[in-house]
């Protein structure tokens, strides 16, 4: 039985395993989590604590069935349909700032017809930037300081893509923006074209701090994490949350609060993984996105090719500097920016995003184990022939 076990495993689920096991660590401790911060949701809607609870994790099911699909893709297939989906993902984000559904004055999501899920664009679009990115950076390492034929593409891509991110979702956009900064470090764009970029990601938010939707609210969660004698409610009941947790936490399910902190499944998730779980709990999931980071960039540095390589440093970096801002944020080391924990925080599309992200990684390592099986036996042949 192990052994049949093993061989389907052996054959079904590829790439870097350790990935694999910290994906599915995330994702159950997520679903535990969610569980307990949903208890004031589920009376808010009348509904049962056990519904958000089979929702979250279909959710969490779909994004890791999405991952297993992506990482069965050979990566190179991504580079195909890159652009495709940058081109679309323009269109939708102007939708969404025009006419999407609205929430907390922000109009980031695009409602789905049928199936009562709300679609942000701006996980296409980062996604769809950070590999065609890659693919760009990729074809052009060996003339990567011509300004014409190399960066003004690239420079104008990210610009564009931040813009209409930053109109609605300003903390999203300087992510992603960063995001960009390292993935041309990596890609060995010369320094003084990285300083264009920051000159024109600096455009690029005041233009959207004038225009957008959410500039204003930007200012005064800035002023406010300066301002050190008046604290923000949300920050108020994280510290409460934290400071109560202690080293070992309440235990599951205990947690305060749940009751009096907004978004406690979401933006302040990890608020109550430190107040049930304790600091052990919260360095635990801070080490476990800390080794996906170290995994991804071992991917980076066993990849032959250009693509392969940028594209998993690219969507390592997406997700676990999205998460490292979210404890950021919920420990008092920034200003409020409404980034969830990804795999842990409830979503809906997001998760789907996240899950596909991660598969593309997967497929990249998957895709070197399979060029270094294929040169080992290449030589075990050889030796048998001399």
């Amino acid at each position: 039985m192990m052994n049949k076990l093993k061989i389907w495993t052996d054959k079904h689920i590829q790439g870097d395993p350790v990935i694999w096991a910290v994906v599915v660590c995330l994702s159950v401790f997520g679903i535990l989590v969610v569980y307990s911060a949903t208890g004031s949701l589920a009376y808010r809607a009348g509904a049962a604590n056990e519904h958000f609870l089979v929702r979250h994790a279909m959710m969490v099911g779909l994004s890791l069935f999405v991952m297993w699909i992506a990482h069965k893709v050979d990566y190179r297939y991504y580079s195909k349909i890159t652009r495709i989906a940058l081109l679309a993902s323009v269109p939708l984000l102007l939708y969404a700032w025009l006419f999407g559904a609205s929430h907390n004055d922000a109009s980031r999501w695009i409602s789905l017809p049928f199936i009562g899920l709300q679609f942000q664009p701006s996980d296409l679009a980062k996604m769809a930037l950070i590999a065609a990115l890659a693919t760009m950076l990729a074809k052009r390492q060996q003339n990567i300081g011509d300004i014409k034929e190399s960066l003004i593409p690239m420079l104008a891509w990210s610009f564009g893509i931040c813009l209409l991110i930053a109109m609605t979702n300003i903390s999203t956009a300087v992510l992603l923006f960063v995001t960009c900064m390292l993935l041309f470090f990596i890609g060995r764009v010369p320094v003084k074209y990285l300083v264009m970029l920051v000159v024109v990601g600096a455009f690029a938010g005041l233009i959207a701090m004038k225009v957008g939707q959410r500039g204003e609210t930007a200012i005064n969660r800035v002023t406010s994490f300066l301002d050190k004698t008046e604290i923000p409610y949300q920050a108020q009941q994280a510290n409460i949350a934290i400071a109560t947790g202690g080293v070992m936490g309440k235990g599951p399910g205990n947690s305060v609060q749940r009751n009096f902190l907004p978004e406690a499944y979401a933006d302040f998730v990890f608020a109550i993984i430190i107040e049930e779980y304790g600091i052990f709990g919260g360095v635990v999931v801070l080490l476990l996105y800390l080794i996906l980071l170290y995994r991804g960039m071992r991917v980076v540095a066993n990849s032959d090719r250009a693509f392969g390589g940028l594209l998993s440093a690219g969507l390592t970096f997406l997700i676990v500097i999205q998460a490292l801002v979210n404890i950021g944020v919920v420990v008092g080391l920034g200003p409020v920016t409404g980034q969830t924990l990804p795999l842990i925080s409830m979503g809906g599309t997001s998760l789907l995003f996240t899950g596909l992200s991660l598969g593309i990684i997967l497929s990249v390592s998957r895709g070197e184990t399979e060029d270094v099986s294929a040169i080992n036996g290449e030589l075990k042949n050889s030796m048998r022939t001399a």
